[in-house]
């Protein structure tokens, strides 16, 4: 019995400090900073300016369809032609409007209010897919310096809690810096990133017979995430699937 008091004097204690920093420190929303219910949510005004993305969109690739279609999983004229190294990929917003001045302000270093919004809403976009290990897209080291952060890992590491899959930040290495990808066509970035991944050797057994989840912040044509997952299977990965924050609605021409 006194066991179970004092564990009952304990949550008591612990409810008593949640609330008293709760009215302290009021959970905002991250992009107008008006006050929010819960930490990692959106206020309603902005949530509704977030374009959410909903089907019909390419299974491989996760571009939206302009179109209806009664193809059960459908996929795009570019997966076809190009057949991506992923097995499947998903994002839950459109790259555009709010869900673009998120990723913005995650690159710039507004982490600590957008990682749990940004994170909560990819977690809700993969729930239903199999995934044993989850690894986020790495930065060079020289970049990461220069950042002082990856927000891929930062992501990765909240949608690991909020799935409740085990994520490794070590697996997967960017062995070249690689020139930046924002003008280049499709062909240009495959080629761009061509090579720049790789399993390290004592991580190998970490990966293999893994169905492997690849985190990045956003994707535009894929190159990056496939020439990540060309690294992983060749390191023994069973599948690799990637989810993003936000999708390009209009990837770079051939």
């Amino acid at each position: 019995m006194a066991n179970v008091r004092h564990l009952l004097k304990r949550q008591n204690i612990n409810s008593a400090v949640k609330a008293l920093i709760a009215f302290a420190l009021p959970h905002r929303c991250p992009e107008c900073g008006v006050k929010v219910s819960e930490h990692g949510f959106l206020c309603v005004t902005c949530w509704g300016d977030v374009q959410v993305l909903a089907p019909p969109f390419c299974v491989r690739c996760a571009l939206p369809f302009d179109y209806s279609t009664e193809i059960a999983e459908p996929v795009c004229a570019a997966c076809l032609q190009y057949n991506p190294a992923f097995d499947w990929a998903r994002a839950a917003v459109s790259y555009e409007g709010l869900g673009r001045s998120l990723v913005l302000k995650l690159k710039h270093g507004g982490t600590s209010m957008i990682v749990p919004v940004m994170a909560r809403m990819m977690a809700g976009s993969v729930r239903q897919l199999q995934a044993t290990l989850i690894i986020p897209v790495p930065l060079h080291r020289w970049r990461f310096l220069k950042r002082r952060f990856n927000q891929s890992q930062l992501l990765a590491e909240r949608i690991a809690e909020y799935l409740d899959v085990p994520v490794n930040v070590f697996a997967l290495k960017r062995r070249k810096a690689t020139l930046s990808q924002a003008s280049f066509s499709r062909k240009k970035r495959f080629k761009n990133v061509r090579g720049a991944f790789e399993v390290p050797p004592e991580m190998k057994a970490v990966v293999k017979g893994q169905h492997i989840m690849l985190v990045d912040d956003v994707l535009t044509t894929g190159a990056t995430a496939a020439s990540c997952a060309k690294a992983l299977k060749k390191a023994g990965a069973l599948s690799v699937g990637v989810v993003a924050f936000a999708r390009v609605g209009d990837p770079a021409a051939p």
